[in-house]
């Protein structure tokens, strides 16, 4: 078998009404509603970057920790956005009243990021990296090696 790319991907919802202003009023997206609540949208580009996130890593990521806190919900997978502007961005979601758990930190491979939880549980990243955009003289730039 050869994987060629990820042809979908996105939560499984048990409160659809609140993921989708969670998605499209406060992150943006553009979905198309099908019956049943089934939002779907075909115009974002592909994902980058697929990992198998060590748990103590992203806690590391977002509270500087290897144990995940006990207070909040332990995501079973990330999904990060790049966007143009990720301080304003954050100051978008705190506005609109959700809980950043950071904002605007820079990794040690250059990406920018903040992190939050969204409504399902999922870990999620609004995130600006450099290593991803695209150039002038190569069409896009592979992830940096994170060790």
């Amino acid at each position: 078998m050869k994987v060629l790319f990820v042809a979908g991907s996105g939560p499984i919802t048990t409160n659809t009404k609140e993921s989708a202003a969670f998605y499209r009023d406060s992150l943006g997206l553009s979905f198309q509603e099908e019956a049943s609540e089934y939002y779907h949208t075909e115009q974002l580009e592909g994902i980058k970057h697929f990992a198998l996130w060590p748990l103590s890593q992203a806690a590391q990521s977002c509270f500087g920790v290897n144990e995940w806190p006990t207070n909040l919900p332990v995501p079973n997978s990330w999904l990060e956005f790049d966007v143009t502007d990720v301080a304003q961005a954050s100051e978008e979601l705190k506005a609109k009243g959700y809980t950043l758990l950071i904002a605007a930190k820079e990794e040690a491979w250059g990406q920018t990021v903040t992190r939050l939880l969204s409504p399902e549980g999922i870990l999620v990243g609004l995130t600006y990296t450099p290593s991803m955009r695209k150039s002038e003289s190569y069409p896009f730039s592979p992830r940096m090696d994170l060790t």
